[in-house]
């Protein structure tokens, strides 16, 4: 899918500045930031549950495990 979308923008910049080198630059560019910020959103999709389950398993091992009293008391300054 997302390389669908990296062709189609690489065509599209073509058409819009014309085939020349700095026409193929342009788009090279324009796919690269097209391309980068759609791995860094499918990336954050696909790390979503385990951020979920991970908050869950936090919140379940602080709710139901209390950790015990310190051994040891802070002592007063006078």
């Amino acid at each position: 899918m997302l390389e669908i979308l990296f062709v189609l923008g690489f065509f599209f910049m073509l058409m819009l500045t014309g085939i020349s080198l700095l026409g193929m630059v342009a788009a090279l560019i324009v796919a690269f930031g097209l391309m980068m910020l759609s791995g860094f959103f499918v990336i954050v999709i696909k790390m979503l549950p385990w951020l979920i389950l991970a908050v869950a398993a936090v919140w379940i091992y602080r709710t139901f495990i209390r950790p015990d009293e310190p051994k040891y008391r802070r002592r007063r300054l006078p």
